[in-house]
């Protein structure tokens, strides 16, 4: 049982990555329905919450039936960080993860995320503050380096270990690749081998099937795979890949009804939590996901992607149910 401090969660876990403007409650609800074993709240700007900035504190929204829930914070300044921390704990999460890996311009420019590869001193340091200044367990999602020439992800996982977090996630890119090539998991098995590392270490990067996740569990020894975009509009991706280190079976891939079911509580929710208007217009991205692979979908995708009504959108998934009821196939 792989445990964070004393949260159980799982042999062999399967975490939703943090996602900027994708990992919201509406999405978590139905990738916990579909089995992630743990997930994360999209990363919180550390001066938007000592702000109260509103779209930072919106975020810290969570549910009971999200749990165990982490909640992601980033950030350039260590007292800021600390103070966002300790706002943070206040939310109730199981756990605070710090974000050390976003490539974005914007963040790592600054010196938050994945910019702080350029100084791990700073890193240790802004990392045993945290630790120090909240009761919950603190964990760490990061990537290899900032580039090629500064893989130094062995050092920083027992600098950061030292530091006080109870577990760490390692994306397979550096910076610089953002989210280009092949994810490389070689660095992440030396991590998880090394004889000093005590806590656990989950792998991300490209996991996108049921097989590539079990190979990877056997080839690289992580205790757990953290999966990002491969879910975004498919969050039956969990369910597979449990049924397959379950069985070795391939499970059922969704029926049309079981995407129109999702589809519309996924709507419903984000309609909810965000209001008409800004929740109709994130779940776009999702549909063209979630009808991956329909012959003959594309009229129907543009409708989604335009109304801009719930009634409306409502009555297109319905009416997607008619039109391919009896023609629908997995592709």
């Amino acid at each position: 049982m792989v445990k964070i401090e004393n949260i159980e969660i799982g042999e062999f876990p399967l975490l939703l990555a943090p996602m900027e403007d994708v990992s919201d409650p509406p999405f978590r609800a139905v990738c916990k329905e579909n089995g992630a074993d743990l997930m994360y709240t999209e990363f919180i700007s550390s001066e938007g919450l000592i702000r109260d900035a509103s779209k930072s504190l919106q975020k810290l929204d969570i549910y009971d039936y999200e749990r165990p829930i982490g909640i992601q914070i980033f950030g350039d300044k260590i007292e800021s960080m600390r103070q966002a921390a300790a706002i943070t704990e206040k939310a109730g999460p199981e756990l605070i993860d710090i974000n050390y890996g976003c490539p974005v311009k914007k963040v790592a420019c600054k010196g938050a995320g994945a910019g702080i590869l350029k100084d791990i001193p700073k890193m240790e340091a802004m990392t045993a503050e945290i630790v120090k200044q909240v009761d919950l367990p603190v964990t760490v999602k990061t990537r290899l380096g900032w580039d090629d020439s500064t893989i130094k992800i062995v050092e920083v996982a027992l600098r950061l270990q030292d530091a006080g977090i109870k577990a760490l996630s390692i994306h397979g890119r550096t910076r610089m690749q953002m989210y280009k090539g092949v994810a490389d998991w070689n660095p992440i098995a030396e991590v998880k081998k090394h004889p000093d590392i005590e806590i656990p270490i989950f792998g991300n990067g490209d996991i996108d099937s049921a097989e590539k996740a079990v190979d990877y569990k056997n080839t690289y020894g992580v205790d757990g795979v953290m999966i990002g975009r491969a879910a975004i509009g498919y969050p039956w991706i969990f369910r597979e890949i449990k049924h397959y280190i379950q069985t070795g079976t391939h499970l059922a891939p969704p029926t049309l009804q079981e995407r129109i079911d999702v589809a519309k509580r996924h709507l419903e929710f984000s309609v909810e939590w965000k209001g008409p208007r800004q929740g109709i217009f994130e779940m776009r991205r999702h549909y063209t996901n979630y009808f991956r692979g329909i012959h003959g979908f594309k009229p129907y995708r543009m409708k989604l992607v335009t109304l801009d009504t719930y009634a409306e959108l409502m009555g297109v998934l319905d009416e997607i149910g008619h039109e391919f009821a009896n023609d629908f196939s997995e592709l």
